[in-house]
């Protein structure tokens, strides 16, 4: 009966990631109930079952319950075990689709992580694996996850509709974080990037560049963009290109954009010039909206300053995404955590957007899986 009444349910398929992976955390039971129920294809779809079986393969005694038609699911969290472990993701998701929720998982684990995951690395829906590595390590960092066994390794490239990428992750645990204040974003001292290709001419990557130069070096003279061109096995099942840059400040913040070209087949051909200067004006939009960490890891942020020693932990913020407002409510149903927020406005900081800063204090998670050595 004690258990029963810790069990949080809820309702539809939204933020499956996030209730998972903060019941798997808290270790309270979750009900989801009427997973897409007026659909005419009712249930959960193959990406979120591939999902499932990803936090079940890292985890162990979890309990999953799937009702027949796939609308209800029932989860009982287990511990978080870790170890060498490869999966097979979905390829209608990105990689970085499964990637952000380990991100999450994989400091507490009993033992270091160390995962291959196969699919699509690079796609127009998920942060790519590109981005992630480049934006998610140095945060993890910060937090004192860290080591030389930190690290995301792209070995394969895969691109929409068919992947075929692989890439490596790894990740030490941790047995408590430390908490961060992390309140001055900094001028942006240099640029960086990837423009990659896959299947295509290698000159659509070079393409891809000149473009973009075009637009930042207007600002800054410090620009590099590597070009990728895999051959061979390691291009994927599919063609494709696209670029990922990211600017980085003199106080360590790592802000990201990123586009990728239409799956074959899909949509209208994209040019590698247009490509190109879209991207980079996407860069100076994610720089304008401003804030220590970019819109693709708020969450992941406000998740590590939760799970923080009881101090008090301090991070700025651009405008908050729809998907971090709904994070923050999930931490308050999970963890009893409320954040204090503080709006900023452009004149008192006198740059970009609106900022917010979160504060809160920490709820001391140790890592009980850990053994004590």
């Amino acid at each position: 009966a004690a258990g029963e009444a810790q069990c949080l349910s809820y309702t539809g398929c939204n933020f499956l990631r996030q209730r998972l992976v903060l019941a798997t955390l808290s270790g309270r039971p979750l009900k989801i109930r009427k997973i897409r129920s007026k659909e005419e294809d009712p249930g959960l779809r193959d990406f979120e079952a591939s999902f499932i079986r990803l936090i079940d393969k890292v985890t162990n005694g979890s309990r999953i319950e799937i009702n027949q038609t796939g609308t209800t699911l029932y989860y009982q969290p287990g511990l978080l075990y870790g170890g060498s472990l490869e999966h097979d993701c979905s390829p209608s998701r990105g990689i970085g689709y499964y990637l952000e929720s380990l991100l999450c998982l994989a400091p507490f684990m009993k033992h270091p992580l160390k995962i291959f995951l196969r699919g699509v690395t690079n796609d127009q829906v998920d942060p790519s694996v590109d981005v992630l590595k480049a934006t998610a390590l140095p945060l993890l960092k910060k937090f004192g996850i860290d080591g030389e066994s930190l690290e995301i390794k792209i070995n394969r490239r895969g691109m929409p509709p068919k992947g075929g990428g692989e890439i490596l992750f790894a990740c030490p645990v941790r047995k408590v974080l430390q908490p961060v204040q992390f309140t001055d974003p900094g001028k942006i001292k240099r640029i960086r990037g990837t423009a990659y290709s896959v299947r295509v001419s290698p000159q659509m990557a070079n393409r891809m560049v000149e473009s973009a130069r075009g637009i930042l070096n207007k600002f800054l003279p410090d620009i590099y963009i590597y070009t990728d061109h895999m051959k061979g096995v390691n291009s994927g099942k599919s063609p494709g290109f696209g670029m990922c840059l990211t600017a980085e400040t003199i106080n360590g913040t790592i802000l990201s954009a990123e586009l990728a070209s239409n799956p074959q087949g899909q949509g209208a051909a994209v040019l590698p010039e247009e490509l190109g200067q879209n991207c980079a004006k996407l860069l100076l939009e994610e720089v304008y909206r401003g804030g220590c960490v970019d819109s693709t890891n708020q969450s992941l942020a406000l998740l590590l300053m939760t799970l923080g020693q009881r101090d008090v932990s301090k991070v700025l913020l651009g405008p908050l995404s729809p998907y971090t407002i709904e994070f923050l409510r999930h931490l308050r149903s999970f963890f009893q955590i409320m954040f204090k927020i503080e709006t900023k406005t452009a004149e008192e900081e006198h740059i970009g957007g609106e900022k917010v800063l979160m504060t809160c204090v920490g709820i001391g998670f140790c890592n009980l899986s850990k053994t004590i050595r």
